[in-house]
């Protein structure tokens, strides 16, 4: 052998033995469980920051969906101008049409007194020349008015 004494005897080695044992899986199963704590340590924190970066996400979107909007409304009140301007416009030329619906009907009127004028001018031309006559045209009316009507 290798000149070393022995100090334990066979029956006192086995129990030390198996207790060594039972400690070393003891500690295999500590440095298990310790693994799973950092692990499960971890897990919470990336947990946590995920849960930061979701509420992060949350506001982020507000502003985005009220940006979207703003720019709908903006969009609107545009379009709502560019109505107004047609709008406008439009009015101006019903009422430039309406002064010169006025005025064509004014001018058809002053042509139909024109024709009259021009008519009546006729007219005393003929009851002068009548006048030469015998017989006035104021004579000649006085006579003839229940037919002249």
């Amino acid at each position: 052998m290798c000149g070393c004494v022995l100090l334990f005897s066979t029956s006192t080695l086995i129990p030390l033995l198996s207790r060594c044992n039972t400690l070393e899986r003891t500690a295999t199963h500590c440095n298990t469980l310790q693994r799973t704590a950092t692990h499960c340590n971890t897990l919470q924190h990336t947990a946590t920051h995920c849960t930061t970066l979701q509420r992060t996400a949350t506001h982020c979107y507000a502003p985005q969906h009220t940006a979207t909007h703003c720019n709908a409304l903006q969009h609107t009140a545009t379009h709502c101008n560019a109505l107004q301007h047609t709008a406008t416009h439009c009015n101006a030329l019903h009422h430039t049409a309406t002064h010169c619906n006025t005025l064509q009907r004014t001018a058809t009127h002053c042509n139909a007194l024109q024709h009259t004028a021009t008519h009546c001018n006729a007219l005393q031309r003929t009851a002068t020349h009548c006048n030469t006559g015998s017989v006035s045209a104021s004579e000649y009316i006085d006579s003839h008015a229940a037919s002249l009507s």
